[in-house]
């Protein structure tokens, strides 16, 4: 019994090792959907971008998240910068499924517009496709530096003579 106990328990952690070693794939999507929402926390003014059509955006497979999302978001915040707007917080929301992310779209927008008494308590203003768009990213692989042995060690030559 306890020899069936500890095969089971071996077969069972070199599963999991396995497992966790396996990294998600990347893959290059066609076409993904994107639009961007920047706001600042200085003033009320909020900034919507259209549902745009990316093509060659790179994805994960294991949890779908688009890859690069950072320079996306930077593309929004240096067009804003740019217009006189600095120091916004951008984002940006994808989907494969255009009207899944219209959906989104919609929501969104509903927060920030008017409310029900007629109030607007945000200053919402779209940008055309027109004034703005987003460019597709080639990926690039982030790699961990490789420190040198000679960068890890202290010099042990002569010390500099003071002055």
């Amino acid at each position: 019994m306890r020899q069936l106990t500890y095969k089971i328990f071996t077969i069972a952690c070199l599963f999991l090792l396995t497992v966790g070693s396996v990294q998600a794939k990347r893959v290059c999507v066609p076409k993904m959907y994107m639009f961007g929402f920047a706001a600042s926390f200085n003033d009320t003014i909020v900034h919507f971008t259209d549902v745009q059509a990316v093509d060659s955006t790179w994805i994960e497979t294991k949890n779908k998240f688009l890859l690069q999302r950072d320079t996306y978001s930077r593309q929004l915040r240096s067009y804003l910068s740019n217009q006189g707007m600095p120091h916004r917080t951008c984002i940006v929301l994808f989907n494969k499924n255009r009207s899944k992310l219209e959906k989104k779209y919609l929501k969104m927008k509903r927060l920030y517009s008017p409310s029900k008494d007629g109030q607007a308590h945000y200053d919402v203003r779209d940008l055309t496709i027109g004034d703005f768009t987003f460019s597709s990213v080639p990926l690039v692989e982030e790699e961990a530096p490789a420190k040198s042995k000679k960068e890890g060690k202290k010099s042990k030559g002569k010390k500099a003579p003071k002055d």
